[in-house]
């Protein structure tokens, strides 16, 4: 087993961005809409594993600060999305508050790498 996957963030980045497939399989949304959103929340996932690997903590700190920016970029996908009616107010909610959880523990580890 990789380091990586032992991550609690590891993990609940995967489930959001299952999250975010099965959100994305089930709505009819344009092309483009739909490969941003699907590329943004397995940005988290890859970005997050990408930076476990480095060694220098400037390395780590660089994906981890990208994988942050692709939880805000869904995030503000999200957003658009339930102001055009295509996401409802409890799925955006429900998917708001995992963003916003990965979003507190990635900001955390970028935090310990600047000590």
């Amino acid at each position: 087993m990789f380091d990586f996957e032992k991550l609690e963030v590891y993990k609940k980045a995967k489930s959001f961005n299952s999250n975010i497939r099965l959100f994305i399989k089930n709505t009819k949304l344009d092309p483009t809409t739909k490969d941003q959103l699907r590329r943004a929340s397995f940005s988290i996932v890859l970005n997050l594993a990408e930076g476990s690997g480095r060694f220098s903590k400037a390395d780590r700190k660089n994906f981890f600060v990208i994988a942050r920016s692709s939880v805000f970029e869904c995030v503000a996908i999200l957003d658009v999305l339930k102001d055009e009616g295509s996401l409802s107010e409890e799925g955006y909610a429900s998917l708001y508050q995992s963003a916003e959880e990965l979003s507190k523990m990635i900001f955390a580890m970028i935090k310990n790498l600047q000590q």
